[in-house]
This record gives structure tokens, sequence and C-alpha cells, in this order.
């Protein structure tokens, strides 16, 4: 009898990943769940009870993975390091830190043949695609992975709508035992600017208009994101927006005309190209500047080891520390790679 391939399945408490490891275990893989211990918060304890639990009553082995000081330093750290110079992504970071560089690791070492996550996303001949459901499509926080990782991963739910997946949950008699979703950032518990203060020094500064006007005083830089109307407190008939952030000079940079937050081109360094080889440029793509962005036509061109995107139509708040993410191929469904945006 031939032995069943063994698959480590990342378990949060949630219905993703729930309804993916009742999926491999109905396709015979020899399933194991894990949970990754990331912290002590209590949104997190609960998440970590709710995947015990889930794991009894999948009948599968069930696992803890503490990867919380590594979380700490790798991911928490960073984002606030970040966070005082730009508007990072810790998303795109915990992927390729933690989800598939830790646990994949672990996971390897425990001689898994796969790890598995319920992420809604593809993979299709070594490549990583979006997920059939495209309001779910979890794509744009996974451009750091490469050729030797995604022989290893698995992504069960991909292939599913997000209503079908709830209604699997339904099906498997595991729908009242999952966690409630969260959009919000899994270490922040509660207020996230209160969150901010708490963590970064801020340094009040000037804020300024297009003709180089103080017409307020910030709280701190860290506090404003590009494209941003509320909370700015500026006394003033018509909104004004943020445009710009200067961390050099510590000033705010604000415009009332929306006009002034459209930009055509952007700066990307750190650029990972999932296939594993550079493509010929200029290089006629999809790009996506944030996760509810849509994908725009963009060129891509390299000049002296500099990556630059040139959209053919002007887009909205472009930020620095946000992911651009490259799509292509048969129905621009493909990730070819991507890069943080710096300029």
């Amino acid at each position: 009898m031939d032995k069943k391939e063994k698959v480590i399945i990342g378990m949060s408490g949630g219905v993703d990943s729930s309804v993916s490891a009742a999926l491999l275990k109905e396709q015979d893989f020899d399933v194991v769940g894990a949970f990754m211990r990331l912290s002590k918060s209590k949104k997190h304890l609960s998440a970590e009870k709710k995947s015990r639990r889930m794991a009894k009553n999948l009948k599968i082995p069930f696992l803890i993975f503490d990867f919380s000081k590594d979380f700490k330093k790798k991911i928490i750290a960073r984002f606030l390091k970040e966070y005082s110079k730009g508007t990072p992504n810790p998303c795109v970071w915990c992927n390729q830190e933690i989800k598939f560089g830790l646990f994949l690791d672990k996971a390897l070492k425990l001689k898994a043949d796969y790890v598995a996550t319920g992420h809604y996303c593809r993979i299709v001949s070594n490549k990583l695609l979006k997920g059939k459901d495209k309001t779910k499509d979890q794509s744009y926080f996974l451009w750091t992975l490469n050729q030797k990782k995604l022989k290893r991963i698995m992504f069960p739910v991909g292939d599913y709508a997000k209503k079908e997946v709830k209604e699997l949950a339904k099906k498997l008699k595991i729908a009242d035992l999952v966690s409630k979703e969260s959009e919000d950032i899994c270490f922040i518990d509660g207020n996230f600017e209160s969150f901010i203060k708490k963590n970064l020094l801020l340094k009040p500064g000037s804020i300024i208009n297009g003709n180089g006007d103080i017409v307020g005083m910030h709280s701190g830089l860290a506090l404003y994101t590009i494209g941003q109307r509320k909370n700015i407190k500026i006394p003033s008939d018509s909104p004004y927006y943020v445009k710009k952030l200067d961390f050099k000079k510590n000033i705010l940079v604000v415009t009332k005309n929306k006009k002034d937050l459209y930009s055509q081109k952007l700066k990307i360094k750190n650029v990972n190209w999932i296939s594993g080889q550079e493509p010929k440029f200029p290089l006629k793509t999809l790009v996506k500047i944030r996760y509810l962005h849509q994908p725009a036509k963009a060129i891509i061109s390299k000049d002296n080891k500099k990556i630059t995107a040139r959209f053919l139509k002007t887009q909205k708040a472009i930020t620095p520390g946000q992911s651009a993410v490259f799509y292509g191929g048969k129905g621009s469904n493909e990730v070819l790679g991507g890069g943080i945006i710096e300029d």
C-alpha cells in the first residue's frame, strides 16, 4: 500500500483553513493541523483554542508552532520601524517570513510533503494564480514566493468561492466551530491609532499646502496616509487631502485638488519574479498598487537596475511602502511578481 502524502495545514480557527483541512482529509492526505502561535493577545489565544477544537472535530493530529519571538522581531518591530517612514503592508512580510518561511521550514523538517493554508489562490504548473473568487483573492500578498516554495504549497479553497466554502462548512457540520472573519491587522487589539500612539514616538510638525504655506500642525506623520481626507483638522470651507508625507522634513503636504492625488509613474524596489527569471523589458502588464485596488495597465521598465512602472492612466494615492504586484498570463490571472513602492 502506497504511503499517504503528508500535509501540515496552518489552522487559524477560521472557516477557510478549517474547510481546507477537511478537504485535504477527504482527498486522502495524511493531514496534520498546526497553529502558529504569534502572540498572547486575547484574539490570538481564542483562535488557538478554536483551532485545537477544530482539529479534534476533524480527528487530525494538532501541533503548536511557537513563532511569537520571531513574529515580534520580524513583523511587529519591522512594521513600527517602517511605519515611521511610510505605509508598509505587514501581511506580505508575514507570508514571506512566517507562513511560507518558518512554518514551511518546520513542516519540511517534520517530513511533510506539503504545507497548506486557507488562502484564496491557486497553483497550476508551478504558477501562482488568482483565486476563483475574485472578491476574496489573496494573491496580492504572495508575490514574494518562488519556484522552490510553490512546489511545496497547497491552497485547497483556491478553486472555491467564499459562498461555496461557507456552504461546505455547514455540510461538514463545522460552521458553528469557526471564528468570525477579521479584516484588522492581526497583532493589533483594538484601535489602530491608539496602537501607533502607544508604540511610536510621534513628532508634531507643520502641514503645508501646494504653495508652501503653513495651514496647520500635524500630530505625527505615522497617523496619516496618502489620500486621507478625514481627521486632518485644518479649518477650511472645503476638504483637504493628504498629498505627501515628507519624513525628512517632518512635513505633511496637503491639497484641496483631488487631481493632485493622481500619478502615472512609480519606482519599485526589492522586486521578486516568481518564475525565477527576469522578463524582457519593457513589459506590458497589469499592476495592483494595494489590496483593494483594481489592477491597471502599465509598462514596466528597467534602467540602471531600477524598476519603474508607468501606467497608461493615472492612479490615485500611490503610496510608498505598499506592494506593487504584477499580473499577466491568460486572463491576467497569473502573479508574475512584485516589489515595494519606493516613490
